[in-house]
């Protein structure tokens, strides 16, 4: 491994590691100022979220593409951007980073820094929500890199702060986000349950975004 090799790896563990302390911590902290308004705290936690991925894409594009999210990788994988062993690492290191972001979040909100969520998000709904949310936001990054590459930022930054609204599911769209937040029973929590759907629906909507992408572009 080089250098620049792990620099790829630890920037996708790092970056996922403050994505993941972000979505988790803007919740606790908006169900904890929201009294009990739902609406509320999914605001506050839509705001962080899409402000945070704006700031982590500027920052490590250009390092290791700022993927942090697993149906990115795979996506990268497929078009030969990334090799196998580097997708196999990204992945791992996004988990990791992931699972951190979750402790860090909840030490910094005093409370208990293992936990499974109790919150049931599961049916064919939610499941069709997040393969939407997948599409949606895979279908962003590779259009805009291949449109306006400068955008990329802003643009997936606006995509999930979005996505978060209108979908049923309130836009995971991310495995390795998915796993993190199975291990915590706070507002952004998912019951163990639902887990493998979410991301089995993940991953087949950004595998669907890629087909469009294809044939749009198709020499």
């Amino acid at each position: 491994m080089t250098v620049q090799d792990f620099k790829k790896y630890f920037i996708e563990f790092l970056g996922t590691s403050i994505l993941l302390a972000t979505v988790i911590g803007s919740g606790i902290m908006g169900e904890m100022l929201s009294d009990g308004n739902d609406a509320i705290a999914l605001l506050a936690n839509t705001i962080a979220t899409g402000a945070i991925l704006y700031v982590l894409i500027t920052m490590f594009g250009a390092i290791s593409g700022a993927h942090f999210n697993p149906a990115v990788s795979l996506v990268f994988l497929i078009k030969r951007e990334i090799g196998f062993n580097i997708f196999i690492l990204y992945i791992v290191a996004q988990v990791l980073g992931g699972l951190l972001g979750m402790l860090i979040a909840h030490f910094m909100f005093d409370i208990d820094l293992i936990q499974y969520s109790s919150k049931i998000r599961s049916g064919p709904s939610l499941w069709f929500s997040e393969c939407i949310a997948a599409f949606g936001l895979i279908l962003t990054i590779l259009f805009t890199i291949k449109e306006n590459i400068k955008s990329v930022a802003s643009s997936v930054g606006l995509y999930i702060t979005a996505a978060y609204w209108f979908t049923a599911s309130t836009s995971f769209a991310n495995p390795a986000v998915t796993i993190a937040r199975t291990f915590t029973d706070t507002f952004s929590g998912i019951h163990y349950s639902g887990t493998i759907y979410f991301i089995i629906a993940q991953c087949f909507g950004a595998l669907l975004a890629l087909i469009i992408y294809n044939a749009i572009y198709k020499k």
